[in-house]
């Protein structure tokens, strides 16, 4: 794949989310150097809330703190719940009749499994209340410039969750890859119908960056999400991803975020 670096990076962003604007600057590099968001905003604006995926993915993670999660994400609107999903199917009935979707990871958090066993999870949780689902790529095959497997890899989960009316999340780990692998990575996603590009799984020793968001974001354009996660831990963090051009955000620090809002 040729790729060609003629993505526009923006100097000032302005933004908004229901009623609130938010207005950005950043310099050359595309780093922050500026947020300023709107206080004038009326008291009925939506929250950051909804764009949030309420996460909980740690390998410990036990059925009480799943209840807890589930009953944050009710009481702050959160958008969604991202677990593992053996947790799927907790949280479909903790969360029935309500607007909180259930998101579950696939190929997590390596990405280095067959692609029919991530077909297999996709299917499995879908059928277990999951609507959302955030897969991670292979890795490995984009590092080895094995474009026809990453895409084969995709395309497939996409293909199922489609199936089903799930929204595909797909996570592409950017703190393992060159900026050229981000743009193949995102280009690819896109082609091949995923819903979402996603920064990072939060195992792999990085997070979201606002260079990584801003750069996804003049990659995929406006036609599909991009989902900023870890390393997201205060409003300011997710107000900087929001002007970078995420439109979700995935935390396990939801509720510290709304609460900071709420008293700004």
């Amino acid at each position: 794949m040729d790729v060609k670096k003629t993505f526009d990076y923006q100097r000032k962003s302005i933004v908004t989310y229901g009623n609130k604007k938010l207005t950005a600057a950043f310099d050359q590099n595309g780093r922050l150097v500026e947020l300023e968001l709107d206080d004038n905003a009326p008291q009925n604006a939506k929250s950051i809330a909804t764009m949030i995926d309420h996460t909980l993915l740690k390998p410990d993670a036990t059925e009480a703190q799943i209840v807890v999660l589930c009953k944050e994400a009710i009481t702050y609107n959160f958008g969604a719940v991202c677990v593992n999903s053996y947790w799927v199917n907790t949280c479909a009935e903790l969360l029935e009749d309500t607007d909180v979707k259930v998101a579950a990871v696939v190929g997590f958090p390596l990405g280095a499994m067959s692609t029919e066993a991530k077909v297999f999870e996709t299917k499995d949780a879908i059928l277990q209340g999951a609507t959302e689902i955030d897969m991670v790529i292979n890795i490995g095959e984009l590092k080895a410039d094995e474009l026809a497997n990453v895409a084969h890899d995709i395309r497939q989960v996409v293909r199922v969750a489609h199936q089903y009316d799930a929204i595909v999340k797909v996570i592409i780990e950017t703190c393992l890859l060159t900026e050229e692998e981000k743009i193949k990575a995102c280009l690819i996603a896109k082609s091949v119908g995923a819903d979402f590009v996603k920064t990072s799984t939060g195992f792999a020793g990085g997070g979201a960056t606002i260079e990584d968001v801003k750069l996804m974001r003049a990659v995929v354009g406006p036609e599909i999400g991009v989902k900023a996660s870890g390393g997201v831990r205060n409003l300011t963090d997710a107000l900087a991803m929001i002007a970078a051009g995420a439109n979700r955000i995935g935390a396990s620090s939801g509720v510290k975020i709304v609460e900071e809002e709420r008293n700004q």
